[in-house]
């Protein structure tokens, strides 16, 4: 049996790698770049191509939206991918941008609000118009309970202590903004964003 070193078998491999990367795959009768073309054709072939803009932060990173009319006549929405054109991004997403598919179409998202009442076992599902009252009743509570308006020097503060919020990477400028404003109007100082922690 041949003996071969650790550095030899390297060697060999660090070769085999590099041609086999400079024929691309066309000693073996196929070449891998047409066949990831071909696969996207497949996929989005006929379809409208819109462009967009990723909503997630400010860089403005452009979109391809891919969609088609399915069977019943509904637009169905295939494929979403960073535009080679922008001077932005020249094709290339951020991992959120990446997977603004799922923000469109999740088949994991829960369609309704769910609630559990207190000592209960199973989630139930609710109306938006009983989880938005419920919202707000948990809300006015904390913030009643917790409400401090002068600090210990006698100080006029205003603010509320028992609530926090953070604001998600996902948001745009203007829900930032506005996720902000009211926070601010209910006196809450405890105020952080995701893309900060």
């Amino acid at each position: 049996m041949v003996e071969v070193t650790r550095r030899q078998f390297l060697n060999v491999g660090a070769v085999g790698a590099v041609g086999g990367s400079a024929l691309g795959g066309s000693a073996l009768g196929f070449n891998v770049a047409t066949a990831e073309q071909v696969k996207q054709e497949l996929r989005v072939q006929g379809a409208t191509v819109s462009h967009s803009v990723c909503p997630y932060c400010a860089v403005g990173c452009s979109l391809l939206a891919y969609t088609k009319k399915n069977g019943d006549g509904k637009v169905e929405l295939l494929q979403i991918e960073g535009d080679p054109d922008s001077p932005v991004n020249e094709g290339t997403l951020c991992p959120k941008g990446a997977s603004s598919l799922e923000l469109a179409i999740s088949h994991r998202r829960v369609p309704s609000p769910l609630y559990r009442a207190p000592g209960a076992r199973e989630w139930k599902r609710v109306s938006w118009d009983f989880t938005l009252d419920k919202l707000a009743q948990n809300i006015k509570a904390s913030r009643d309970r917790t409400f401090v308006t002068t600090d210990a020097d006698g100080n006029v503060v205003n603010r509320c202590e028992g609530i926090a919020f953070a604001g998600g990477a996902a948001f745009s400028s203007e829900e930032g903004y506005f996720a902000t404003k009211i926070m601010r109007g209910l006196g809450v100082v405890y105020l952080e964003q995701q893309a900060r922690v």
